[in-house]
């Protein structure tokens, strides 16, 4: 089997919650070793999280965790802030989700990473980023959500301010953290230095808004809730069937004139009322009374496999999938186990945190040359990198 993408790649996971774990255990899909930091006795937070659980823990930790190892480090006790330390001095990622200033007080700050370990990516995750005026403000999805107006565009048009099934402000930042340190990743294998990388959820929730963000800042009128409904396309959203409702996007006019011909009201693409996009969302009123007319005739299920449809729709299924997306390769979940591994770390840090490109070399200290490596008969499998002292005999 080749290698995934980053194989070799050492992770140390100083976070929490939602964001920092979807973040690297998107390494850890992609190849890394991620190294998961968690409280002795205690844990992430989210291995209490539940119902439900099963016999593993919490579903909810265990679908941001997978591919991860625990290790269990009181980082108020100087000996395991030490380890921690070594562990981040061999890491070529470093990612954690403490309020700003956090890690500084623990000796686990960006400055002391850079210090024995140049080469590292260090990626910071927070609610509001670390301005003064605003570092020390806690945060969670929800309330990031409605400060950034996802809950007055979520809902229906006379409902109350809604926020969506999933904590999604946190799943965005979790994912441009990814990114942000991929590319940081990419931009060592020129430089060989590392880079600081800050995400806050407030800052990839308003970035995330985009459409909806770049309506408001271009016409100063404030995004409203419309249910199901597309504001800018016409029609997208759900309709009544004979039974349950059906999800129908008719992204531009070509799908929207097929549209019709499969469901029998060819003359409704020449009606000037719906010819265009923009004429449509003009008259939505009047074009889902047409359609939801035509699809009263059959239950969601029969329209969905209806000949001619392709992806034109799908019914609204209760957590079901076709058996042609059903059947697609899935990833093998690894789960990480119930409890933090150790309620204490003790022993030699060597083997558990050496990378395996480092393993060539019997060695304890690695850095970049460009921090002073002293080199090496066995050099590691890294551009840019070599050990910091003499080989062990």
């Amino acid at each position: 089997m080749a290698p995934a993408a980053l194989d070799g790649l050492l992770v140390a996971d100083f976070t929490r919650v939602l964001a920092g774990p979807l973040c690297t255990q998107t390494l850890a899909d992609l190849g890394a070793e991620v190294v998961k930091v968690e409280r002795p006795g205690a844990g992430d937070d989210t291995r209490e999280w539940g119902p439900p659980f099963v016999a593993e823990g919490s579903t909810y930790f265990l679908g941001l965790n997978r591919g991860k190892r625990s290790l269990a480090l009181d980082l108020g006790d100087p000996e395991d802030a030490a380890l921690a330390l070594e562990l981040c001095a061999r890491a070529d990622v470093v990612i954690e989700s403490f309020r700003p200033g956090t890690m500084d007080r623990l000796g686990l700050g960006w400055e002391a990473v850079r210090e024995r370990n140049a080469a590292a990516v260090y990626t910071s995750i927070s609610a509001f980023g670390s301005g003064e005026a605003t570092r020390e403000l806690p945060g969670y999805d929800l309330l990031v959500q409605a400060m950034c107006g996802y809950m007055s565009i979520t809902g229906e048009p006379d409902g109350r301010p809604m926020k969506p099934g999933t904590a999604l402000v946190d799943m965005i930042t979790g994912l441009y953290a990814a990114i942000g340190t991929l590319a940081a990743l990419a931009a060592r294998e020129r430089s060989g230095t590392g880079q600081r990388v800050e995400v806050s959820l407030m800052d990839a929730g308003l970035a995330a808004l985009l459409n909806r963000g770049s309506s408001f800042l271009g016409t100063g009128e404030v995004p409203r809730r419309s249910g199901n409904r597309h504001p800018s396309i016409a029609p997208y959203e759900t309709f009544r069937t004979a039974d349950h409702d059906l999800a129908l996007a008719g992204g531009n006019d070509a799908i929207f004139a097929r549209l019709c011909t499969v469901i029998g009201r060819p003359e409704l693409a020449r009606d000037p009322r719906f010819a265009a996009n923009r004429d449509r969302v003009a008259h939505r009123e009047a074009l889902a009374g047409e359609l939801e007319a035509a699809f009263a005739a059959r239950g969601a299920a029969e329209w969905a496999g209806w000949p001619g449809f392709g992806k034109l729709w799908a019914q609204v299924l209760l957590w079901a999938l076709p058996d042609a997306i059903a059947s697609e390769r899935r990833l093998e979940a690894r789960w990480t186990p119930a409890g933090p591994r150790s309620s204490r770390f003790r022993g030699s840090t060597s083997e558990p945190f050496l990378p395996p490109w480092a393993r060539s070399c019997s060695c304890t200290t690695w850095g970049s040359t460009a921090a002073g490596g002293a080199g090496c008969p066995r050099p590691a499998r890294r551009p840019g990198w070599a050990c910091r002292s003499s080989p062990s005999a």
